[in-house]
């Protein structure tokens, strides 16, 4: 099982975007072995704007597909890191 690849998600608006992504995660739910989820909290506001952590596996065509899926969600950004031997 190849889980060398980080993926950054931006979501710029949590309110309007998160059910979007968090049906294509759970498309590819058996891609991700860890996911963190992160955004600015208090008692008085939450943060519209979120980043999500993935560490992925599978196959480089399962991972390319995910990111392709989240790229056409408006307002996501999405960023990589690859660890290679």
């Amino acid at each position: 099982m190849n889980c060398k690849e980080i993926m950054g998600i931006c979501i710029e608006n949590r309110e309007k975007e998160a059910g979007k992504v968090q049906e294509v995660l759970t498309k590819y739910g058996c891609n991700i072995k860890t996911r963190i989820g992160l955004h600015d909290t208090g008692s008085e506001s939450c943060s519209v704007s979120g980043i999500i952590i993935l560490e992925l596996c599978g196959s480089a065509e399962e991972q390319e597909n995910l990111k392709k899926e989240l790229e056409h969600i408006k307002e996501v950004k999405i960023g990589k890191m690859i660890f290679d031997e």
